[in-house]
């Protein structure tokens, strides 16, 4: 199926399996170097870096935040913890919960594997994607991230 408008023609189903392709080819390539320099995969990266920059986040947070469920996301903070990375802290405003916290071994992981991701990233962008472009790339996928968000469209179910 086509989309028309005012200046152009797209065809919204090789839009999607574009989409889709580039982030599964992007996480894997990042997957590849946060590994070999740190010993991390790109999820647990994004979960400490998070919890680097969202003091107090809960499980519950995390899943929010990458429309996950909130058990696999138990889940594999029960990883950072085993490693050290993470702490979890009993919640003073809910007993039921436990507050996340970067250990110092996670802030040095985060801080120095922020280096390699952004490194990585910013070398796969940019030899594929002219500057003057991606301004516009990361302006539509922020409009559309956030009008998904507003409309709690895509969230996973139970």
């Amino acid at each position: 199926m086509e989309y028309t408008s005012a200046d152009a023609v797209v065809n919204l189903p090789n839009l999607f399996s574009d989409l889709v392709r580039c982030e599964t080819r992007l996480y894997n390539a990042l997957t590849e170097s946060l590994r070999a320099q740190h010993g991390i995969v790109t999820s647990q990266f994004e979960s400490l870096r998070f919890l680097r920059d969202h003091p107090g986040a809960r499980v519950i947070d995390l899943a929010t935040e990458f429309a996950a469920g909130v058990g696999a996301m138990s889940k594999g903070v029960d990883r950072l913890e085993r490693q050290g990375w993470v702490a979890r802290q009993p919640n003073p405003a809910d007993r039921r919960s436990s507050v996340l916290t970067l250990t110092d071994d996670g802030v040095r992981l985060v801080e120095a594997a922020e280096e390699t991701f952004t490194r990585k990233l910013a070398e796969l962008l940019g030899n594929s994607v002219p500057d003057a472009s991606l301004s516009v790339v990361a302006q539509a996928f922020s409009r559309l991230r956030a009008a998904l968000e507003h409309d709690r469209i895509g969230l996973p179910a139970g």
